[in-house]
């Protein structure tokens, strides 16, 4: 290996330690979240308070009696929202827990006259106080959508948890009311305002302060939210674009991901001597870098070190996606995380590519057809397409899609025909004997992003619906063709998740466990297209370059794949705009985007 990173290994071993210890606020954490799960059942279930749980409902922020039933509720369910934030040392989250739990004590000892009912809340405040420079994580990005969500979903666990108190008290209910009536008491309650079920004795009063309590913890937390100052996501500024720019020249021909740190919704950090840089995005409490670092390998490990001392200031969990064996190294020598084999990329060398032989006939014979069937293509850089040809393709390649949500992160630039990005291939298909349609003649779409000077890397596939199958394979055969006088010698395709384990599985001689491997991988590909990206690519007679995940710890990797499908766009959480209003957005952001080209020009 060049560049002064020694070569340990011909692949990325996955490291293994012993179980790391626990720290203390994650000690903590789950000491709060036990006891906020205590105090919602104390201040739920009736049944809870008077059965052998007794002894612990007895020392619990409220035992007995309607305000104390709704003090046990409120209390249970604000040191769950803390829990999280505490196990990952957030201050304001510390913050709040000392707040809350010295409150919790003085209600104890003057509603209750318990004594150690008091004690507990002190207990665990000790720690918070000794060890309070241990939460001193900053807090995450945030918006104002984030009122938005939490209204919905804690309106929704307020109605489901709402339910549960209104019904509890069957034995004490007047009538046998209806579900429809218990649900309008319920909201009827969260605002307040008696319902139509009534009980005997004080369980009337109890149901009525639980439900105020969880009407006031919907509306605080949401006011909260809507009115903290705002610190929107990191974008890529201007100024940081240009320094990736300025490395990518210089470095880019090293990783056929580096393009791809381009993309306006990442965030950066660079090397102290401005050499490399890492770029990322933060999704739910994930620090998501994607490829290898940018620049000079030398450089690399001060700009993880930089990525890695931005995590550990806001308790972020890092990782990394699909970076190269390279990449994998540098990542583990420097961090001490762990590397595990996530898949591998198809990179065809333009040079030894050619429809000839049996083992390209499948793609020879649909190439040969869809030509004969009238379409022509054509491959062309960016900056040698017209405004207005740029913006029918701009609208098709969204209008192509196929889902609401964009996909991609790593392997995915996120935009087409950006005026920055005049150096990007785009091959497109054509049909001219049928009558002009909505985006002209045109039938599909492939984009390219550069991969240093001789190289290119297959951003996104687009196609019209109605067009005949095979384009892909047309325009990826037409891309390899047309390579050369580009000064292209290698280009990537797609990227093919667990393919080792596909290919070794269907092999005669594979073991039960890999073959059950195998198994379980086709079952997902019904959903995630593992399968079908892996003998897609393969048609092509690529080379298989691996491609690494980089971790912390085993415990961590539900959570980042999650982060990660969320960051692919696999699984989207935010509520999506109403079409009419996504297709109205995106056509002024087009105009704006026209507009100020033209004033470019013009200056």
């Amino acid at each position: 290996m060049s560049g002064g990173v020694p070569r340990r290994s011909s692949r990325v071993r996955q490291i293994v330690r012993g179980p790391r210890p626990e720290s203390v606020p994650a000690l903590v954490g789950r000491a709060c979240a036990l006891v906020g799960l205590l105090d919602v059942a104390a201040g739920v279930f009736p049944r809870f308070r008077h059965s052998r749980m007794h002894t612990v409902a007895e020392v619990l922020p409220g035992s007995f009696g309607p305000f104390a039933a709704a003090l046990s509720l409120s209390a249970g369910i604000l040191l769950l929202l803390l829990a999280h934030g505490l196990k990952r040392s957030k201050r304001r989250a510390w913050r709040a827990a000392v707040v809350l739990l010295p409150a919790g004590a003085v209600a104890q000892f003057g509603y209750r006259h318990s004594i150690v009912g008091a004690l507990i809340s002190v207990a665990l405040l000790v720690p918070l106080l000794v060890h309070r420079d241990q939460f001193a994580a900053l807090p995450d990005p945030r918006s104002r959508w984030r009122a938005l969500a939490n209204f919905v979903l804690m309106g929704a666990g307020s109605l489901g948890l709402g339910l549960v108190i209104v019904s509890v008290h069957s034995n004490r209910l007047i009538g046998d009311p209806s579900l429809a009536d218990r649900l309008t008491h319920v909201l009827y309650g969260l605002f307040g305002f008696e319902g139509p079920v009534a009980y005997q004795g004080n369980t009337s009063w109890t149901v009525a302060f639980s439900l105020g309590a969880l009407g006031w913890i919907t509306a605080v937390t949401t006011i909260y939210l809507a009115f903290r100052p705002e610190h929107p996501a990191a974008r890529l500024t201007e100024e940081d674009e240009s320094r990736l720019r300025a490395l990518l020249a210089k470095h880019g021909r090293r990783d056929s991901l580096g393009h791809f740190a381009l993309r306006r919704d990442k965030a950066v950090v660079f090397s102290p001597s401005g050499k490399a840089a890492v770029t990322y995005r933060v999704v739910s409490g994930v620090m998501l870098a994607s490829g290898d670092p940018i620049g000079d390998v030398e450089a690399w490990p001060g700009a993880i070190e930089r990525f890695m001392d931005e995590a550990k200031a806001h308790s972020w969990t890092p990782a990394v996606m699909g970076c190269s064996e390279t990449g994998g190294e540098v990542w583990t020598r420097e961090t001490g995380l762990d590397a595990l084999e996530l898949g591998d990329e198809a990179v065809v060398d333009v040079a030894d590519f050619s429809l000839a032989g049996r083992a390209m006939r499948n793609v020879r014979q649909m190439v040969k057809r869809i030509e004969r069937a009238g379409y022509e293509t054509r491959v062309r850089r960016v900056g040698d397409l017209g405004e207005a040809e740029l913006a029918r393709i701009r609208q098709a390649a969204e209008d192509w899609r196929g889902t609401d949500t964009e996909r991609g992160f790593s392997m995915a630039l996120g935009r087409v025909g950006d005026a920055a990005d005049g150096d990007c291939l785009i091959a497109t298909a054509h049909k001219t004997d049928e009558v002009p349609g909505e985006y002209g003649d045109l039938k599909a779409i492939l984009h390219f992003v550069p991969w240093g000077t001789d190289g290119a890397s297959l951003d996104l596939m687009r196609r019209d619906r109605s067009a005949d199958p095979g384009m892909n394979e047309l325009l990826i055969v037409a891309a390899l063709q047309a390579a050369p006088k580009f000064g292209i010698a290698r280009v990537s395709l797609n990227f093919a998740m667990f393919r080792s384990a596909l290919a070794r599985g269907e092999k005669i001689g594979a073991g039960p466990v890999l073959r059950a491997w195998r198994g379980l991988l086709v079952f997902l590909s019904r959903w995630f297209q593992i399968e079908s990206l892996y003998k897609f690519n393969a048609k092509f007679q690529p080379r298989w370059e691996p491609r690494f995940v980089v971790y912390r710890a085993s415990g961590d990797l539900p959570r980042i794949g999650f982060a990660a499908m969320q960051a692919e766009g696999f699984v989207n959480l935010a509520l999506p705009l109403p079409r009419f209003l996504r297709r109205r957005t995106s056509a002024a952001r087009a105009c704006a985007h026209t507009v100020a080209e033209r004033d470019v020009r013009a200056a």
